[in-house]
């Protein structure tokens, strides 16, 4: 019988409980799940930051610790961890990512926060209104997330530039990479959605320099991480329309400060952190998954580069 340690909040308990026992059965694999394994018993760990585990070192005939988050962050850097670790890769969480990133680009593409914000009986007719072929997109990041929503506007018709750390080619979308690369892909573009990790290298790539490379009255999508924009920086270039608005959906510090000035600032959507959730049902199967190959000897799914840090 495998033994599997739960190690996240009692809230993620109740959530998947029941579910990781059915993609068990359904993965045919005998999974004794619980809460309260001693540690040398423990052959993976269920694990996600939402929980009290901070030291993995009792752990020692554990052969793998598998995400229920997408972001590593918080894990990675842990000095105690030995344990190769698994990244969540939810195909649901791309399908909710692909649909958020696409409807906030469209909304900033057709310029609709004018429309909704003039609706005082005045009929302004005559402008007209951009088409996607002359409309470049960035997406910096070129990881499942950003592939699927980079895809998802090539197909309707943008020109979509790709950027990612290191030289990666995804056919429909024209790739870079390196600060050379960055550069490029930014120059000139319309739109920017950032779907980075949250690394050292990619804390504040957004900042007041490369702000200043996308077309004048530019836009902003950041479902990625908060550590990616220079929060100061993108404000003075939405004063002074160098960006044109921002949607983002994370934050430095989460829940976003009632006094923070993107609530108030007229140009600047704040959403909740929603644009990508894990869902259960498809999440529990990617852990089924990775147990019943690293109980075959087969190599783990998304497994973490420790070095790279996602």
């Amino acid at each position: 019988m495998i033994k599997a340690l739960f190690a996240a909040s009692d809230a993620d308990w109740r959530t998947y409980k029941a579910a990781l026992n059915a993609a068990f059965q359904k993965a045919e694999l005998e999974v004794d799940l619980s809460r309260s394994h001693a540690p040398e018993e423990v052959g993976y760990i269920v694990y996600a930051p939402s929980g009290p585990l901070q030291d993995f070192s009792p752990f020692t005939n554990c052969k793998a610790v598998l995400s229920l988050w997408a972001g590593v962050e918080q894990i990675v850097g842990n000095k105690t961890l030995a344990q190769p670790l698994a990244r969540m890769v939810d195909p649901s969480m791309a399908q909710g990512m692909m649909e958020y990133v696409v409807a906030q680009v469209l909304r900033h593409h057709l310029g609709m926060d004018r429309y909704l914000r003039e609706q005082d009986g005045v009929w302004r007719h005559g402008e007209m209104p951009p088409v996607a072929q002359d409309s470049p997109i960035t997406m910096l990041g070129l990881g499942e997330l950003g592939r699927a929503a980079g895809l998802a506007l090539a197909s309707l018709g943008f020109p979509v530039r790709g950027w990612s750390r290191t030289k990666r080619e995804v056919a429909g979308i024209d790739c870079y990479h390196g600060d050379d690369g960055l550069t490029a892909a930014l120059s000139g573009t319309r739109g920017i959605v950032l779907l980075l990790p949250a690394t050292a290298e990619t804390e504040n790539i957004l900042d007041a320099e490369t702000l200043a490379l996308p077309d004048k009255g530019a836009f902003i999508v950041n479902p990625g991480r908060g550590t990616l924009i220079d929060d100061q920086a993108l404000l003075a270039a939405i004063e002074s329309g160098q960006i044109g608005g921002a949607t983002l959906d994370v934050f430095r510090t989460e829940p976003l400060p009632k006094d923070h000035p993107y609530w108030s600032n007229p140009k600047v959507t704040v959403t909740p952190h929603i644009a990508a959730f894990t869902r259960p049902s498809s999440a529990c199967d990617v852990i089924a998954a990775n147990i019943r190959r690293s109980e075959a000897g087969e190599p783990l799914l998304y497994l973490v580069d420790r070095n790279r840090g996602y």
